[in-house]
């Protein structure tokens, strides 16, 4: 299909759900996928068929440097299990917005590159709202609960990679250090979530997003 088609699907299966509450939308996926970009996408398609949109990523909930390298920053271990702050997560965004929640929120509470806390006023969000929230390990035990709708985008490691060079080249300083990032702690913290939490079976739809053009939608069984 192409993209303009698998983005009405999604919109089209995104407004159909029936939920009383703020309706809780996980993209998950390795790095470099594309699921910032997705629910960049989505966003205002959702909002032409007069649903409000937040938009919030897990690169607000970091936790510290501390934390995050405690294992050393190469350590895929260190990548699946330190990273973020999901007890926060819950308390300051997903409980709020769920079934018995106040619906009173924050969208982030870490600045990553500034290594420190946010300190972000509360907004109320209307009942009708949709949150896309983007990410990695968005559906890991702690978590997979905690989403209405459960989008996973799969490419393979050679793609993310390709586009992580483009990407990620100011962040990091060179293509070498990129390749020595991803090979030693990003891919493999992914294969070691797809072990234990193996996102692909609780995902409600998958985006194979190896070609952009022409990505597609697979329904897991």
């Amino acid at each position: 299909m192409t993209r303009e088609q698998l983005l009405e699907r999604l919109t089209a299966l995104v407004v159909a759900i029936p939920c009383s509450h703020p309706l809780r939308v996980a993209i998950d996926g390795i790095d470099a996928a594309g699921k910032t970009t997705l629910a960049g996408e989505l966003a205002p398609l959702i909002e032409a068929q007069g649903r409000p949109v937040i938009r919030a990523s897990i690169d607000g909930f970091h936790h510290p440097r501390s934390i995050r390298y405690r294992r050393g920053p190469d350590s895929p271990e260190g990548y699946y299990q330190d990273s973020f702050d999901y007890t926060a997560l819950r308390a300051v965004l997903l409980d709020p917005l769920g079934p018995h929640g106040n619906r009173r929120y924050r969208h982030a509470v870490f600045d990553v590159h500034e290594d420190t806390r946010l300190t972000l006023a509360e907004e109320k969000a209307p009942d009708n709202v949709v949150l896309f929230f983007d990410g990695v390990f968005l559906l890991r035990p702690e978590l997979a609960d905690e989403w209405d709708y459960r989008i996973l985008v799969c490419v393979t490691e050679e793609i993310a990679l390709q586009r992580a060079m483009r990407r990620d080249l100011a962040l990091f300083g060179s293509p070498e250090t990129i390749q020595e990032r991803y090979r030693q702690r990003y891919f493999p913290g992914q294969r070691l979530y797809y072990q234990v939490a193996r996102p692909q079976e609780h995902a409600d739809v998958i985006v194979d997003n190896n070609d952009l053009a022409h990505p597609q939608l697979i329904f897991p069984s």
